[in-house]
């Protein structure tokens, strides 16, 4: 199943994609109105899910196209974003480092977190280097405390785009990543939510990123160091994962700052991330200054 959050009328949404159409949740069960409502109860995807099949030809009937809706993140007020670095063996390749023996952790605030289309903005006078880094989410779906690896894909809703948009000069210059990585605008998600029963091996996933038509990251998901199911594992050790919760998974290589000369963005860039089976995640950047 393929989910979305999108604004009309100044009410947040959640819609369900097939075959192209898009149908408000509501139609299919009154009692999911938004991505909040979804996740409250564990049951509700597969509820969901049934009512879709129910209606599937309601979708080309009178379903709408995602080009004529104001899309929001999927998940629009993640909980809490955690990130991984150094995730991919290309990426680490590209800097001659070694690759780590258990995964790095960082956060992404979730002010940070924009949808599909929106700009990605800062001021440039304290953002000076300002990268592109295309990742696969992973969208948690039940508590998880101290799962294992075995069971771990059991506590994932689906999976999304994630661009760990990121100041380079802040990340380096504080010597760690939090600011650098969290800057308003700075985690765009989308444009879709897929459910984990339609990607059943995240470990096989094309993922790319274009700058301007151009693409300068072209990757598998097999190059993780360590594989979402060992991610959410990993991290439940330490702390509690919530419905909602987003885990960008790490970047493969190509991003802009380890290339013969950088490609940083700039203001009127466009960036788009892909991984197969999810879709585009089209975001353009504006520098404004007093924008962060």
């Amino acid at each position: 199943m393929r989910l979305l959050s999108f604004v009309e009328e100044n009410a947040e949404l959640l819609g369900v994609e097939r075959g192209g159409g898009v149908l408000p949740a509501s139609m299919l069960d009154p009692s999911i109105g938004t991505m909040e409502d979804l996740l409250r109860d564990p049951g509700a995807v597969a509820g969901l899910r049934r009512a879709a099949d129910v209606a599937a030809d309601r979708f080309e009937r009178d379903g709408r196209g995602l080009d004529g809706l104001a899309l929001l993140a999927p998940i629009p007020q993640p909980g809490k974003v955690v990130a991984i670095g150094l995730n991919y063996r290309d990426h680490a390749a590209e800097q001659g480092v070694e690759l780590p023996s258990e995964p790095l952790i960082f956060a992404k605030f979730p002010s940070s977190v924009v949808g599909p289309g929106a700009e990605i903005r800062w001021d440039p006078e304290l953002a000076t280097e300002v990268d592109y880094e295309a990742e696969l989410g992973v969208v948690i779906g039940r508590r998880a405390r101290r799962v294992e690896e075995i069971d771990a894909l059991n506590f994932v809703l689906g999976y999304t785009c994630v661009n760990d948009v990121s100041a380079r000069n802040l990340q380096f210059g504080d010597r760690q990543w939090t600011r650098g990585k969290s800057l308003d605008t700075f985690c765009p998600l989308g444009p879709v939510l897929v459910t984990a029963d339609e990607l059943p091996d995240p470990q096989a996933l094309v993922i790319r990123c274009a700058l301007n038509g151009e693409v300068l990251q072209a990757s598998s998901t097999a190059q993780m160091v360590f594989g979402v199911a060992a991610l959410v594992s990993h991290c439940s050790q330490s702390f509690t994962l919530e419905p909602g919760d987003v885990i960008a998974t790490g970047t493969p290589a190509g991003v802009g700052v380890f290339r013969t000369p950088p490609r940083l963005l700039a203001d009127g860039d466009e960036v788009v991330v892909e991984i197969e089976g999810i879709g585009r995640l089209v975001n353009r950047c504006r520098t404004e200054i007093g924008a962060t």
